[in-house]
């Protein structure tokens, strides 16, 4: 009997109307579109505007529309990993929420939190409850509503960050197809760079919090960037290595889309053409959880089955990792 691996066949996505661009964020903060892009690469971020409106508003789009596509219904939906760094609420589980929302009545479900390596652990989470013979369908979500907690006047992160989301599901695959092999790594010692110091049991929310911008994303943009860059491209060429593939055994690089310079130091590590990187960050700036599965909605039609990609993030605290999967589809 064949090895059971956990094959993405759907893939949707959903990013808000609302267009927050260089040049609208020069009146808000000191900077301009020419700085902002020559080291970000970024032109342009969505923005998810309206009374109410939380991650799992733009979950609810994406995974309805992921079901229409695959022909089933959301009752069918065994489990649900919901990979974000925003959640409506530190509980219930936005995963739970997003279940009452599409009626998926038989799932249960979590919220996985590793910053913008989420989708990826999320990934390689799903796949397990596939390959044990557990489960026959999850669904994996990456969504963050990132600008709840970007300051618009720090500079270091409104220019970096936006809204968006994107699922995947996840099936069982005897054709060789699916998740492969994944690496994944953190080191905690990064906190101190990238982090959101309020609103946990470190530090409750108090006037003196609020007062303090406490409740906004925190980063110091050197240290993490160098960081990055190394240990992203690193562990993508770590799982290529080890799985005996070159840069031209590779269809696509799917990136986590923080910062153009880290992905083109990804692509030169692992010796993958430029041509087969997938790029979205000008349009849709980082949107840390949504980034990899909007990637993969947005070039799904390119896909082939049996394609190789390679998946690879990083994220604050520090986390990373990189997927190894041949498409389904």
């Amino acid at each position: 009997m064949s090895k059971v691996h956990a094959a993405i066949t759907a893939v949707h996505g959903y990013v808000p109307d609302y267009v927050l661009t260089n040049q609208e964020l020069e009146t808000m903060v000191d900077t301009n579109d020419e700085w902002i892009t020559s080291r970000t690469g970024i032109k342009e971020r969505r923005i998810l505007k309206g009374e109410g409106l939380a991650t799992s508003d733009m979950a609810v789009p994406a995974v309805t529309e992921l079901l229409r596509k695959r022909g089933i219904g959301a009752e069918e939906i065994d489990l649900i990993i919901f990979c974000t760094t925003t959640p409506d609420m530190i509980f219930p589980a936005t995963a739970n929420l997003l279940a009452h929302k599409i009626g998926a009545k038989n799932a249960w479900g979590f919220d996985l939190q590793a910053a913008c390596s989420g989708f990826v652990y999320g990934l390689t989470t799903g796949a397990q409850f596939i390959e044990s013979g557990k489960h026959k369908k999850v669904l994996v979500v990456g969504g963050d509503k990132m600008s709840a907690i970007i300051n618009y006047q720090d500079r270091a992160t409104c220019i970096i960050f936006g809204d968006g989301c994107g699922a995947v599901l996840l099936e069982p695959n005897e054709e060789g197809n699916g998740v492969i092999d994944s690496i994944l790594k953190s080191d905690g010692s990064g906190s101190q760079y990238l982090n959101l110091k309020a609103g946990g049991s470190l530090k409750p929310a108090s006037h003196e919090t609020v007062d303090a911008k406490e409740h906004f994303a925190y980063q110091e943009g050197q240290a993490v960037f160098k960081f990055a860059v190394t240990n992203m491209a690193d562990v993508a060429h770590e799982v290529m290595e080890r799985n005996h593939l070159t840069g031209d055994d590779i269809a696509w690089l799917v990136p986590h889309q923080a910062n153009k310079r880290i992905i083109d130091a990804t692509a030169n590590r692992t010796g993958i053409s430029s041509d087969k990187v997938i790029v979205n960050i000008e349009r849709y700036g980082n949107t840390t959880n949504g980034t990899i599965p909007l990637c993969l909605w947005e070039w799904e039609s390119k896909f082939k089955k049996g394609d190789n990609l390679i998946l690879a993030a990083f994220g604050g605290g520090f986390t990373w990792g990189s997927v190894y999967l041949k498409w389904a589809y």
